[in-house]
């Protein structure tokens, strides 16, 4: 569990979203005193808690950070859209609604990048667009409000499932017909299975890793990335408390660092899922350190491989 130290942090993060509304890691840090790294590691966890919000614009290499209802305040970041995504959300901001049919195709695939302020729906088989923070009664009338909200959820749970390159596969077969509705949770999942199953040839260290977990009575139900030395993938565990599913990272290294186990528990909260660690590693005094305040989700296995 972690200290109180550790839940004072949080607090003051939070704290400072509330007040300066949504940030990058750099300015956490700042107010917080902590290194970016730290900072950026809290925010993962926080996240991962749902206290806090990521936003899908990026400035520079980096989401913005924000708390539920500061929704709105992401606006005046929009300077760093790219330019047709820019020029997409002035369009819909000024309309406030828009009917895909009837944009240019490069607004069209802009709108589909433009998750923070474009909100999706459907209406008698057509594609609209509504303004992020536009009521849909100030739109339309009872007779065409039609939408999908649930589907909506679930396609977007998908594609946050699939690793970024997947995702970019879709996106570019999906660009021709431009229908984000149609058939696309079974056209996802589809693809996610055929880009999984096409596997690499692996690494005698990967095969190692595999047999050591299978022996461990640890499941991998998908392996996400697997290099020379290193391996990515979901496992199933059998506890008293019925299975559960963890993010498996498997690394060749002698000297495990503070940085490597805050960059692997940024990893499982992307996956959002406790981290079991594979190494056959020695863990410096400052990644012990680490491991203590987040053993809740984040666990070490030994692995001695053969010479």
């Amino acid at each position: 569990m972690p200290d109180g130290n550790v839940l004072n942090t949080k607090e003051k993060i939070v704290s400072l979203l509330r007040m300066n509304g949504p940030s990058l890691p750099v300015h956490i840090a700042h107010g917080t005193g902590l290194s970016i790294l730290f900072a950026s590691a809290f925010l993962s966890e926080l996240l991962y808690e749902g206290k806090i919000r990521i936003s899908y614009l990026k400035v520079g290499n980096s989401p913005l950070y924000f708390v539920q209802g500061q929704e709105y305040r992401l606006e005046r970041f929009a300077q760093y859209l790219k330019s047709r995504e820019k020029d997409a959300f002035f369009l819909i901001r000024e309309r406030k609604f828009l009917k895909d049919s009837e944009q240019e195709p490069a607004i069209r695939v802009a709108l589909r990048e433009l998750k923070d302020f474009a909100i999706p729906f459907k209406k008698d088989e057509e594609i609209y667009w509504r303004y992020f923070n536009v009521p849909k009664e100030e739109l339309f009338t009872k007779e065409i409000v039609n939408e999908k909200p649930k589907e909506e959820i679930i396609i977007k749970e998908i594609v946050k499932e699939i690793p970024k390159e997947e995702t970019m596969i879709i996106v570019q077969e999906k660009k021709k017909g431009l229908d984000i509705f149609d058939n696309s949770k079974k056209e996802i999942v589809e693809k996610k299975k055929e880009i999984i199953e096409k596997k690499k040839e692996k690494s005698e260290f990967v095969m190692d890793i595999l047999k050591f977990l299978k022996n461990k009575k640890i499941e991998v139900i998908q392996e996400i990335e697997n290099k020379k030395k290193e391996f990515y993938g979901i496992a199933k565990i059998k506890t008293d408390l019925g299975e559960i599913e963890v993010f498996v990272i498997a690394k060749e290294k002698k000297k495990i660092t503070e940085d490597d186990i805050i960059l692997f528990i940024q990893k499982g909260q992307a996956q959002k899922r406790i981290v079991l660690f594979v190494s056959s590693g020695e863990l410096d005094k400052k990644a012990i350190k680490v491991l203590e305040d987040y053993g809740n989700i984040i666990r070490i296995i030994n692995y001695n491989r053969k010479p």
